[in-house]
């Protein structure tokens, strides 16, 4: 039977149904994660000439799939497993969580056959124009599918955000959510976790970036469905910006929230709320929705004054977010009796790698040196950095925490050693070709490499064997946590 014995603010059928519809997330992250994996290292290879008949409209088509892919994977598992860990305060809607699961699975199909069969091959940015302008790269119709693609994980996201919203609202009133009363020093102010806290900010932040996506949606629609005149590109490339850096963004947080809330349970301390946390994280609220402009400086027609607040906001979101927490896990961690496990350890690991990353991408958001690294792999490198070794590592220790929780069968300690070592040393050996190719002007987005560029192709080499390494790694975890899954299904 499961271990898993929190207080729950769910009804005992209702618990259990989303114990199983977790599992079901868990599961299904399982599969999708060493697809999307598999086909970036693919992509490596062929940029490594290991692969030379992958044509250009295929490396393209599979960079879609492999970035929206990632991104959606990721944001609906640390999404769910917030909510797993909230629901020992809120009461979520069942319902609307199978709701996000139906729609986002229908979303996946939708983007498997617009890359894979329509061969849409514009980015997960999709800049205007260029998805109207395939020039016989993709079909009409896989354009077309791409964007009922976003539409239907838009719509299933915002209702699964909105839902999370009420269950907080209905328990704690928002402002005490945000930790204002904390802030104020209310004598009576109601405790409120810090993992409730990240994750209303986050999922506001979320929803900010929904709605900017309805606005582009519904542009692009009038001018493409009902004969409108032809958008501004620059009120595109920014919506689309402040939506895609706020998905990626909030992603992550919630990430940070599992850390939160799931490594007292290894440390044996309490991480309790406090005025510098509620601040940090409504500067972070406030900045999150500003830091986009740092995508936008190659743009010189956008207006000055936006580009500094760009940089301002990328600085100083990132100084609360991360080093409250890099130093409140550290200081959570100090002189406990710290369990390391398979759990903890990709947890406290997660945070150091969302600190490696965080530290490139400050590098990157400062306009004398975006000016020399946008166009090369220096971009991927910091990105894929907190995303792969950050997010995915936290998101992995929590889905193996709650596996292991609700199986009852404990790990092997050899084998989560294992693991662990061959997936750092897998990941960090894969994203050192991508900074090192960034420092040598290799640039991103190349289907291949020239010999003018040969050393883009060396480092590609180097990169597909390490990708080799994490993936051995990352197997082993598929296995170790899925039968726990599968176990624990039946358990439930």
């Amino acid at each position: 039977m499961s271990t898993e014995s929190v207080t729950t603010q769910l009804p005992p059928a209702q618990e259990a149904s989303l114990k199983k519809l977790t599992l079901i997330w868990v599961l299904t992250m399982l599969a999708l994660f060493p697809i999307l994996a598999l086909l970036g290292g693919l992509m490596r290879s062929a940029q490594a000439n290991l692969v030379t008949n992958l044509p250009a409209d295929r490396f393209y088509s599979f960079m879609t799939l492999h970035g929206v892919g990632m991104v959606g994977t990721w944001f609906v598992a640390a999404m769910a497993g917030a909510v797993f860990c909230l629901r020992r305060y809120v009461a979520v809607s069942v319902k609307v969580n199978w709701i996000a699961y139906f729609g986002t699975l229908l979303g996946v199909v939708l983007l498997l056959a617009c890359t894979l069969i329509g061969k849409y091959g514009a980015g997960w940015y999709f800049l205007y124009p260029l998805p109207f302008k395939a020039m016989g790269a993709w079909e009409g119709w896989a354009t077309a599918t791409f964007f009922a693609t976003l539409g239907v994980l838009g719509v299933s996201w915002t209702l699964w955000s909105l839902d999370l919203v009420r269950a907080i609202a209905v328990k704690y009133p928002l402002s005490a959510a945000l930790g204002w009363d904390c802030i104020r020093g209310k004598k009576d102010a109601q405790e409120v976790p810090p993992s409730v806290l990240i994750s209303l900010v986050a999922t506001l932040a979320n929803l900010v970036g929904l709605v900017t996506a309805v606005v582009l949606l519904v542009l692009l629609a009038i001018e493409h469905l009902g004969g409108g005149t032809p958008n501004d590109a620059l009120l595109l490339k920014n919506l689309t910006f402040l939506f895609g850096h706020l998905l990626v963004n909030i992603t992550l947080y919630f990430g940070v929230a599992m850390v939160y809330e799931l490594l007292p349970a290894y440390t044996g301390r309490a991480w309790k709320n406090n005025k510098l946390i509620a601040i940090a994280w409504n500067i972070v609220l406030l900045l999150v929705i500003l830091a986009y402009f740092h995508h936008l400086y190659m743009d010189f027609v956008q207006l000055r004054w936006m580009q500094l607040v760009g940089q301002i906001s990328s600085y100083m979101s990132a100084i609360p977010a991360a080093v409250m927490s890099i130093f409140g896990a550290l200081a959570n961690l100090y002189r406990s009796k710290m369990r390391w496990t398979m759990a903890s350890s990709l947890l406290f690991l997660g945070v150091l790698g969302w600190t490696i990353g965080g530290i490139g991408a400050v590098i990157d958001s400062t306009v004398a040196v975006n000016l020399l690294f946008h166009n090369t792999l220096w971009v991927p490198a910091h990105f894929h950095t907190y995303f792969l070794m950050g997010l995915t590592l936290m998101v992995l220790g929590g889905c193996f925490h709650i596996a292991e929780a609700l199986s009852s069968e404990i790990e092997k300690k050899w084998l989560s050693k294992l693991v662990l070592v061959l997936m750092c040393v897998g990941g960090y050996g894969f994203l050192l070709m991508f900074y090192i190719s960034g420092a040598d002007s290799v640039p991103r987005r190349y289907a291949s490499y020239s010999p003018d560029i040969a050393q883009g192709i060396i480092h590609a080499k180097i990169a597909t064997a390490f990708v080799a390494v994490f993936l051995v790694g990352l197997l082993i975890y598929i296995w170790e946590t899925g039968r726990r899954c599968v176990r624990a299904f039946r358990a439930v």
